[in-house]
C-alpha cells in the first residue's frame, strides 16, 4: 500500500513522515538526496554490487539510482537482484535508512536487456491513436515495475520545428496539440492511477527550436511562440495527466539556460502551473552550466544555480551537487531552507512511490513481463499502424503473393535489425557494443511470406548506408531487372552519437545520421542510397520505396519518379512484420505524417501552422509548399465526407460548440481514416497561424460503413494571448475546416465568437472531447 499518495492515499501521513526524516537530517544527508549514482560506480565488471563502492557513494543515502539494468546491461533478474541489494543497503545500513528512487529510460521501451522495443516515436505519433500509445506505455510500465524501477525520463514533449535536429525521431512530431495528446497518453499508461511508474515530461523547453538545428544550441523565440507552441504541450501535461516529474533541457533561451532559469523552473512550472513533482536535470547539464554556457565559475556555483533555480536531482551522478552546495550552505552562499525545499519534495517522491513500504522487488518474477506473446503482438500491431502511405500510383501496392513469381529486396536498411530502432532502443544506444537482437527485418517478413505464397525472394543489399562506394549497385540492377517488383529499403542509421566531427565519417558505412547528437545541414538520403534508387529505377522494373527512418528526407525525386513510397519510421523490433503486412495488403495503412515532409531542406521552417507571410512567400525556384504536409497518408480504401455541421454559429467565449461529420468507407475494404479537425482565425489582431489543430479522431471503416465522428470545442482552446501576454479568447468570425491533412480539406464551416474574454487559470480546457456514433 502506498502511504502519501495524493491519489487516495493519507496526504497528512506523508507529510508527517517527510518533515520528521527532514527535522532529522544532517547538511550532508540533505544534498545526498538530491544527487544520484550510476551504475558504473556501483557495480563491478561482473554486474555484481562492488561493496566498498556503496558505501562509499551512498554512506548519506541518495536521491536516484541511475539506470542499474539498463546501464549495468543486467537481465531482468538480475537487474532486480542488484536493484534490491541496494535499497538493503539504503535502508539497513544508513543512520536514516531511506530508500533510492530507481530510474530508466524508455522512450521506445525499457532501454536495457531484453526489455520490448517498440516504434520509436515518431512513428507512435504517426499512428495518431491515443490509445495505442497508452497501451504501449502500460506494457513499458509492467517491464520497469518488475525490476525495481520507480521513474521514468520519458516522454519528450520536444515539438519538431528544425528538421535538421537529430531528436526529430523522438518527439511526437510538430504539432502541439498533437504532441500534447499523445505525451498525455504516454503519461497514462506509464503512472497509471497514480501508482505505477513516475513519467519525466522532456526536455523543458524549446528542444526543438534549436539555431541552426543542433543539439543543445541556443533557442531565441518570444514567449509567446514559447508559450503557444513549446510550453503548451507540457502545461497540458502537468494539468491534464498530472506528470509526476519533468527534466530541464540544456540550452538557454535568449541567452538563460534552461538549467538556470527560475522563471522557467519554478515561476512557470510550479507557481503558474501548480507542479509539485520533482525536477530532474537532464544529464550533465548541471555541469554544462560551468563547462558549456560559461555562466558559473565553478561546479560548486553551478550547484548553487541549479538548486535556486528549482531543479531538485542530479543526474546521472553527484558532481555539481553533493558536497558543494554542503559547503555553500556553511558559507552562507545558499539558504538552507532552499536545499530543505528541494528535499522534501524528493522525500515527498519517495513516499508517494511507496518505497519506505517496500523498495523491493520480488526477484523470481522479475522477467515475468519480458518476451511475453502479449508484448510482442502489441508492437506489431503497433509497427503495423504506424505504418505510412505516401504514394500509391496506379495501385501498385498492395502487392499479390500469388500473382507475383519473384520480388528483388534491395537497399541497406532491409536486413538489419539495428537498423529498425530508434537511438533510445538498447541496442541503438550502444552502437558499439554487439547486442543479442530478437528482431524481425523487412527481408525476413518478405521471405516468410515468399515461402508461404510460393514467389522467389533475391536479395542485394546495393550500399551501405553511408559511405561512397558503389560496388555493389550492379547486383542490385541486375536482381531487380530479373525480378517481377523491386522494393528498396533506404533511409538513416538511428544511434546516440557523442563523438567530436570527424571526416573520416563520410567514408564509413554506417555512421548514425539521426538521434540525439546526429544533427545534420541537408535531409537527403545519406550516402549513395539516392544513386542507388535511381539506378533501380532505371530497369524499368515496378519499383516501391520503403523509407525506414525516423526523420522526414527530402526525397522530391524519388516522390515524383517512382510509383509506391511508403515510410515505416522507426518501426521496432517487429517491424519487419509491420512493413511486410502493408506491402502485400495484410493490413491497411492507416498512419498519418505527424511532420511535414519537405522538398529541401531549405524550405524550412516548413511545418503546417506557420503565419501567412511564412506560409505564402514562395522563393525564386521553388515553392513554400511540403513535398507531403502534415496529416497525410493513403490507404487501400477510399473515404468520403458528409457536410459539416455545427451546434451554434455564435459561440459565447466561456462556451463549448460541437462540430459533427459523416465519414464513409466508400471503398472495397476496411480501413483506418482520422479526421482531423482544424481552426482558423479570421482577421484577428495579431499574426496568428494559418490554422490550428484542435482535434481528431482516428475511426476504423468497413466497407461502405459510415460513423458520425463529434468534436465539441471548448472555447478557451481558441485562446492566444493578447498584447499584454494575457490568455484570452478574442471575438470574432472563425472557420472549423475539417482534412485528410493540413492541405486537404474536405469540409469547412464558420462561426462566431461574440466576445473578447481572459481565460482564468481554472477556465482552460486542453483537449476536445471526440465521440464517433452510428452514421446515418
Amino acid at each position: 500500500m502506498q502511504v502519501g499518495s495524493d491519489r487516495g492515499g493519507d496526504r497528512t501521513s506523508a507529510e508527517w513522515r517527510v518533515e520528521a526524516l527532514l527535522d532529522r537530517m544532517t547538511l550532508d544527508e540533505k544534498a545526498a538526496q538530491l544527487g544520484s549514482v550510476n551504475a558504473e560506480k556501483l557495480l563491478d565488471d561482473d554486474g555484481n554490487v562492488d561493496r566498498e563502492a556503496a558505501e562509499r557513494h551512498l554512506e548519506n543515502g541518495i536521491g536516484h539510482l541511475t539506470r542499474i539494468g539498463g546501464e549495468g546491461s543486467l537481465s531482468p533478474r538480475d537487474a532486480a537482484a542488484r536493484t534490491n541489494e541496494l535499497q538493503a543497503f539504503l535502508q539497513d545500513e544508513t543512520r536514516l535508512g531511506i530508500p533510492a528512487i530507481p530510474h530508466e529510460e524508455c522512450l521506445s521501451g525499457y532501454m536495457g536487456p531484453e526489455g520490448t522495443t517498440f516504434p520509436q516515436t515518431m512513428g507512435l505519433a504517426c499512428t495518431w491513436s491515443p490509445g495505442l500509445v497508452e497501451e504501449v506505455t502500460s506494457t513499458i510500465r509492467s517491464q520497469l515495475e518488475a525490476i525495481g524501477t520507480a521513474h521514468a525520463l520519458s516522454p519528450v514533449l520536444d515539438v519538431a520545428r528544425d528538421l535538421r535536429w537529430g531528436r526529430v525521431e523522438e518527439t511526437f512530431g510538430e504539432d502541439p496539440y498533437l504532441v500534447a495528446t499523445m505525451a498525455c497518453s504516454y503519461v497514462n499508461g506509464l503512472q497509471g492511477a497514480g501508482d505505477g511508474v513516475s513519467a519525466t515530461l522532456k526536455h523543458f523547453a524549446g528542444h526543438g527550436a534549436g539555431e541552426g538545428g543542433k543539439n543543445r544550441s541556443s533557442v531565441n523565440v518570444g514567449r509567446r511562440e514559447l508559450r503557444e507552441t513549446h510550453l503548451f504541450p507540457f502545461e497540458a501535461a502537468v494539468r491534464t495527466a498530472h506528470a509526476e516529474s519533468v527534466m530541464n533541457a540544456y540550452h538557454d533561451i535568449d541567452g538563460i539556460p534552461c538549467a538556470s532559469d527560475e522563471w522557467l523552473l519554478t515561476d512557470v512550472l510550479r507557481d503558474e502551473w501548480g507542479f509539485d513533482g520533482t525536477v530532474v536535470s537532464d544529464y550533465y547539464s548541471v555541469e554544462f552550466l560551468r563547462s558549456e554556457h560559461g555562466v558559473a565559475a565553478s561546479k560548486r556555483e553551478a550547484g548553487v544555480t541549479a538548486v535556486e533555480a528549482g531543479i531538485d536531482v542530479e543526474l546521472p551522478y553527484t558532481d555539481c551537487y553533493g558536497e558543494h552546495l554542503v559547503d555553500a550552505v556553511e558559507e552562507g552562499e545558499l539558504a538552507e531552507k532552499t536545499l530543505d525545499a528541494a528535499v522534501r519534495r524528493v522525500l515527498r517522491a519517495k513516499v508517494r512511490k511507496g518505497l519506505f513500504d517496500d523498495a523491493t522487488v520480488d526477484v523470481d518474477a522479475a522477467d515475468g513481463p519480458f518476451n511475453t506473446a502479449e508484448a510482442d503482438e502489441l508492437t506489431a500491431r503497433a509497427a503495423r499502424e504506424s505504418m505510412t502511405l505516401l504514394k500509391n500510383e496506379d495501385d501498385l501496392l498492395p502487392l499479390s503473393g500469388e500473382e507475383t513469381a519473384s520480388v528483388a529486396i534491395v537497399g541497406p536498411k532491409a536486413d538489419d535489425a539495428q537498423e529498425l530502432m530508434g537511438d533510445y532502443a538498447y541496442a541503438a544506444h550502444y552502437p558499439e557494443e554487439e547486442v543479442e537482437l530478437d528482431a524481425t527485418t523487412p527481408l525476413d517478413a518478405v521471405r516468410a511470406r515468399g515461402e508461404s505464397a510460393g514467389f522467389e525472394v533475391v536479395h542485394e543489399p546495393g550500399c551501405t548506408t553511408t559511405g561512397p562506394s558503389t560496388e555493389g549497385f550492379e547486383a542490385a540492377e541486375s536482381a531487380a531487372a530479373d525480378a517481377d517488383v523491386a522494393v528498396a529499403f533506404v533511409g538513416a542509421r538511428s544511434a546516440v552519437d557523442f563523438t567530436d566531427f570527424d571526416e573520416e565519417k563520410v567514408d564509413r558505412p554506417s555512421v548514425p545520421t539521426s538521434g540525439e547528437g546526429c544533427d545534420v545541414v541537408d535531409l537527403d538520403l545519406p550516402g549513395v542510397q539516392q544513386e542507388l534508387v535511381e539506378r533501380v529505377r532505371a530497369t524499368g522494373t515496378p519499383l516501391i520505396v520503403v523509407v525506414v527512418s525516423g526523420k522526414p528526407h527530402s526525397i522530391e525525386w524519388i516522390a515524383e519518379k517512382v510509383p509506391a513510397v511508403l515510410h515505416a519510421w522507426l518501426p521496432g523490433e517487429r517491424g519487419g512484420e509491420g512493413i511486410a503486412a502493408v506491402l502485400f495488403g495484410e493490413h491497411n495503412p492507416g498512419g498519418r505524417l505527424a511532420v511535414s515532409i519537405p522538398r529541401s531542406v531549405g524550405q524550412l521552417p516548413v511545418h503546417y501552422d506557420r503565419k501567412p507571410n511564412t506560409a505564402n512567400e514562395e522563393y525564386v525556384y521553388a515553392g513554400s509548399e511540403p513535398l507531403y504536409p502534415f496529416g497525410h497518408g493513403l490507404s487501400y480504401t477510399d473515404f468520403e465526407y458528409g457536410d459539416l455541421s455545427l451546434s451554434t454559429d455564435a459561440l459565447a467565449p466561456a462556451g463549448s460548440i460541437t462540430a459533427e461529420i459523416t465519414v464513409r468507407n466508400a471503398g472495397d475494404r476496411g480501413g483506418h481514416e482520422v479526421a482531423q479537425l482544424y481552426v482558423s482565425a479570421e482577421n484577428p489582431s495579431q499574426a496568428r497561424p494559418v490554422q490550428e489543430l484542435v482535434g481528431f479522431e482516428r475511426v476504423y471503416l468497413d466497407a461502405g460503413e459510415s460513423k458520425r465522428v463529434c468534436f465539441t470545442v471548448d472555447a478557451s482552446q481558441l485562446a492566444f494571448h493578447d498584447r499584454d501576454m494575457n490568455l484570452a479568447v478574442e471575438a470574432g468570425p472563425y472557420e472549423f475546416r475539417i482534412g485528410r491533412s493540413a492541405s486537404d480539406i474536405v469540409a469547412a464551416a464558420a462561426f462566431e465568437v461574440t466576445a473578447t474574454k481572459d481565460v482564468p487559470a481554472t477556465g482552460r480546457t486542453y483537449f476536445t472531447e471526440t465521440r464517433v456514433e452510428d452514421g446515418e
